[in-house]
Order: structure tokens, then sequence, then C-alpha cells
């Protein structure tokens, strides 16, 4: 398991298991905000605890950020899939660096043409510095 949390410590989640990558994605949202996503579905795989305001991107999702160190945290769509669960990714920046420095970069371009790019070689351990 897999554990991060805010500046303030007031949002907290859990990832079960090891992520098989990281997500860098360059859409507008995540280039600014500096994130590395790990995937799964709320209640499941990923919990989620505390107070968070949330800013709502187009009708997909919603970015979670803590009220009071303004840390983003974690994003949850905004739509059940078939079998009912909500889709949501938590920020691995949020997690103590030796918990998840192994883990592959997956890129993602969210920018243009929405498609997975090939793996690279380098892993979240990379991007620390």
């Amino acid at each position: 398991m897999i554990q991060g949390s805010c500046l303030c410590g007031a949002i907290r989640w859990q990832f079960e298991g090891q992520p098989d990558g990281a997500t860098a994605c360059n859409c507008t949202a995540c280039r600014r905000y500096g994130v590395l996503w790990a995937y799964d579905y709320e209640g499941e795989g990923i919990q989620v605890s505390g107070p968070s305001k949330a800013y709502v991107r187009g009708t997909a999702l919603e970015f979670h950020f803590c009220p009071h160190c303004g840390c983003v945290a974690f994003w949850r769509g905004l739509r059940k899939d078939e079998q009912g669960r909500t889709r949501i990714a938590v920020s691995l920046r949020l997690a103590e660096p030796e918990a998840v420095a192994s883990i592959p970069i997956d890129h993602f371009d969210g920018l243009d043409s929405f498609d997975d790019l090939p793996r690279d070689g380098r892993c979240v351990a990379d991007y620390w510095f």
C-alpha cells in the first residue's frame, strides 16, 4: 500500500498495491499542477479522506485540492462506468519518495492527440530532481 497526503495533512489517500505506472500528462491542467497520476476506482483500489475543494473541468472530471494548503491531491471522474464505479487518480507527488521512486513513467499527450506515448525508461525518481 502507498499513502500520500497534502502538505498540511488534511487530505490523505491510500493506493492499494503498486501502480503499473505513473502518468505524466501534458494537458493544460496537469502540466500546471505538476502531478504524476496513479489510477484506480474510488473505494476499491483508492481511498481518499479529508476536506477538499473541487475545480470541475468540463464534463469529465473534477480536480480536488486542499482548502488549507492548496495541494492538488486527486481527480475524480464525474460519471460512473457500466459497473457503477467512479474512476479516480491520486497524485504520487504527495507520497514519500522512496515509496514511489521505482514506478515507471507513462506519458499521455492530453494536449493534442489524447494518445498514450511510449515509455522512455524514466521512473518517478527521475522527476524529483
